[in-house]
């Protein structure tokens, strides 16, 4: 047995543990979603309910952030970048191959990236519908869904709206890589082996799934994307991939909105 194979065995969670977490970083954004949300989106206009429940999102994301870095705290005793980098594997790709760092490893990226725009457009979608025609109280509330924001009579609004976009730009990073990939990837990735052995990622991206309890009508496409992002953090080691993988759809919507915010739409 390995060095890496050694030390990857130590220290790890235990079962109890890694659903203390998930449910530590799950259940104020679930709260917000089912209990907070209902109670102040009384008499609000479509427009005004979708921006509040973008607002409560992004609370129940900067927790996830501070979470982890309370664990992070209390596991290593400080927060460094270095720290950070070293725990939640912030470093270029490693080869599984040779278990040495491959820069060459980044152009996967390119059939990757190929990869979550079909998932994120076929597989997912699909999969979802069939979860809410199977269970239909579990589809998106209209008050939910964010469309009402992107209507066609609502674009005048938009105009020179830098605070919308801010407010996208805030949950974006939080979302795709200060809170999810730090809480799922970063804390829990790497000490989910002890439990599950090799199939450390499959239960990694099973917990990222359920945990969007806040927005169940999309669980399973969130169960396949979590087990691409941790299937390929835990085979190159390397949590940039899922990050950058994350990021994909965040940059299209903000390519959008930063459209509407300059009056280009």
């Amino acid at each position: 047995m390995s060095t890496q194979e050694t030390t990857s065995k130590q220290d790890q969670y235990t079962l109890w543990q890694i659903l203390g977490i998930w449910f530590a970083g799950g259940a104020p954004i679930w709260i917000l979603a089912w209990l907070v949300f209902p109670a102040l989106r009384q008499g609000l206009a479509a427009v005004d309910s979708g921006l509040l429940w973008m607002k409560l999102v992004l609370v129940g994301l900067v927790w996830q952030f501070l979470l982890s870095m309370l664990i992070l705290y209390r596991e290593e005793g400080n927060i460094r970048i270095t720290t950070i980098c070293r725990r939640f594997w912030l470093n270029n790709p490693i080869s599984p191959r040779t278990g040495q760092k491959d820069n060459r490893l980044w152009w996967l990226l390119i059939p990757l990236m190929l990869l979550v725009v079909a998932l994120e457009l076929g597989l997912a979608p699909f999969l979802d519908d069939i979860w809410t025609k199977l269970l239909p109280f579990l589809a998106e509330p209209q008050s939910r869904s964010l469309e009402a924001l992107f209507a066609p009579e609502m674009q005048a609004r938009w105009i020179g709206a830098w605070g919308f976009f801010a407010l996208f730009v805030v949950t974006s990073v939080f979302n795709n890589f200060l809170s999810e990939e730090f809480l799922f990837r970063g804390v829990l990735l790497p000490k989910m082996h002890g439990v599950f052995g090799r199939w450390d990622w499959v239960a990694n991206g099973a917990v990222f799934g359920l945990y969007h309890l806040h927005m169940p009508w999309g669980i399973p496409g969130n169960i396949v994307f979590g087990w691409l992002m941790a299937f390929v953090a835990r085979r190159y080691r390397s949590n940039w991939f899922p990050i950058v993988l994350h990021n994909g759809q965040a940059f299209y919507f903000g390519f959008l909105i930063l459209g509407l915010v300059l009056g280009l739409a």
